[in-house]
Parts: C-alpha cells; sequence; structure tokens
C-alpha cells in the first residue's frame, strides 16, 4: 500500500463527510451529522499514516525529508490540520452543523491536490535542507487551520444573525440547528487567538531558516510581506476585541477577510508572484 493510496481514500473520506454534514444541515437527520464527524476523523486517522508512510517513502528514495517541501504536501498537510482543528472544535462543542462549513476546506484542498498537482517525492533544494522547514510549516499551518476554522463559523454567524433580524429574533428551520450567536462569536475568537500565537511562532522560524538559507532574517520577500500583512490583520482583530470591545458581525468580517488575506499569502503568492519563496509553487 502506498501514500498516494490512502490519500485517495482520504479525499474520498473528507468528500462523503462534507455531503453528511450537508444532508444533516438540510434535513436536521442527527444521524447524518454523527457519520459526518466519524468518517471525517476516520479520514484524518488514514491521512495521519499516509504523511508518516510518504515520509518514509521518501527515506526508502534516499531523499529523507518531511513531507512538507512543496505545494502539493503543503496542501494535504493543510487539510489534514484544518480536520483536526475540526475534531476539537466537535469534541468541545457538540455542535455538528459546524462541519457543513469547515470540512469543504479540507475537502476541496485534498481534491485540488489530487487531482491537479504533481504528487511526486522531489529532492530538496538547497533552501530547504534544514530542519527550520519543519517547524515554520508546521506552526503556520496549525495556526492557519484555526483561522480557517474561525471564518467557517464567522460565515454561520452571519448567516444566522442576517436571517434572525429578517425573522424578528426567531430561528427557523435549519438556523434552529446553528449554535447560539454568543457560541459562533466564541469560537470565532478562541481560534483566532488560538491561531495567532502560532503565526506568530510561524514568522520567527520562518526569519531563522531565512538566515540559514539566504543570510538575512528579512529580505521584503512577497511572501514575507503577505506574512506580515495576515499577522496585522489578526492582530487588529484581538486589539480591536480586547480594547474596543469588538465582537459579533464586525469581528465575523474581520475574521473572514483575515482568512482570505491567509490564503492569498499562502496560495496566490506563491503562484502569482515571484521571489524566493517560487519553488512552493512547484
Amino acid at each position: 500500500m502506498t501514500s498516494s493510496l490512502l490519500f485517495n481514500i482520504t479525499t474520498f473520506a473528507y468528500l462523503v463527510s462534507m455531503l453528511c454534514f450537508f444532508i444533516h444541515l438540510a434535513s436536521r437527520n442527527e444521524h447524518a451529522g454523527t457519520a459526518g464527524s466519524y468518517t471525517a476523523f476516520g479520514g484524518l486517522l488514514v491521512q495521519t499514516v499516509a504523511i508518516l508512510l510518504r515520509w518514509k517513502e521518501s527515506y526508502d528514495l534516499g531523499m529523507g525529508h518531511a513531507p512538507l517541501s512543496n505545494l502539493y504536501e503543503s496542501v494535504v498537510f493543510f487539510s489534514w490540520t484544518i480536520v483536526l482543528a475540526f475534531a476539537f472544535i466537535d469534541f468541545k462543542y457538540r455542535y455538528r452543523v459546524i462541519g457543513a462549513f469547515v470540512i469543504p476546506f479540507a475537502m476541496l484542498g485534498m481534491a485540488w491536490g489530487q487531482l491537479s498537482l504533481d504528487s511526486g517525492i522531489q529532492p530538496l533544494v538547497p533552501a530547504l535542507q534544514s530542519n527550520w522547514l519543519t517547524y515554520h510549516v508546521i506552526t503556520c499551518f496549525l495556526g492557519y487551520a484555526a483561522f480557517a476554522v474561525a471564518c467557517g463559523v464567522s460565515v454561520m454567524y452571519l448567516i444566522t444573525t442576517r436571517a434572525s433580524i429578517a425573522a424578528k429574533g426567531k430561528r427557523t428551520g435549519i438556523l434552529a440547528m446553528f449554535p447560539p450567536d454568543r457560541v459562533l462569536d466564541d469560537i470565532n475568537y478562541r481560534s483566532i487567538m488560538v491561531g495567532f500565537p502560532l503565526l506568530t511562532l510561524g514568522i520567527i522560524t520562518g526569519a531563522a531558516w531565512a538566515n540559514y538559507a539566504w543570510g538575512t532574517y528579512w529580505s521584503w520577500d512577497p511572501k514575507e510581506t503577505w506574512s506580515l500583512i495576515v499577522w496585522f490583520v489578526y492582530a487588529a482583530f484581538l486589539h480591536a476585541r480586547l480594547t474596543r470591545g469588538w465582537a459579533g458581525r464586525r469581528a465575523a468580517w474581520l475574521s473572514i477577510g483575515g482568512f482570505a488575506s491567509t490564503i492569498f499569502c499562502y496560495l496566490g503568492v506563491n503562484l502569482l508572484l515571484s521571489g524566493l519563496h517560487s519553488y512552493g509553487g512547484n
């Protein structure tokens, strides 16, 4: 059995999980929601084994590096961190409808990776031959996953509050399944509280890595610049929350905007702009 086969199984599991959550959302069927969660957790387990197996395969090919070195491997790892973050939210809050707004991120990432990207194991370019690579990628993507959860629940918050205003405060139909507004707002805030220090640590380890690879901690490369922009967006979120009491719709919109800037930093910069991180698009 190869890692590629296990990644295909993972993609199918996340697709089934997403469909189960959509059925749960549309029909309010609790069994569908339970099936969605357990299918996602099963996919997470298979994906964990696949990542470890791919790591072993790289050693078997004489390359011997963590599977975090190119766009395909980073997309796979990003999907893994998103489902891991969802697992924590699911166990803590037990609102399975959240899966309908979070698992699609992981499924789309895996589908794109499996269908469109080169999945071959490649030797490391000299700039990547450092343990800082592992520290930098892991911390960044754990932070990105927390931001993905925050974005998903922010979309839920905006949908439910807009509908509640139209219905004069009453929740009907599928909106009755959504967590209370205060819970959605709390998940948004707590997710960013987790993601922000991880992003900060990711930028610090990235600077250390840049000094090792290129002899300078910061060079205003497009990737570095956009990482700083993302950091400022979420710093503004926390500052507004803690000093001015921003919550609710304004916090939700800022969270969505922050995740949009995160995705551009991750994919847009790699694929559209040139710089020291251009190899990330390979």
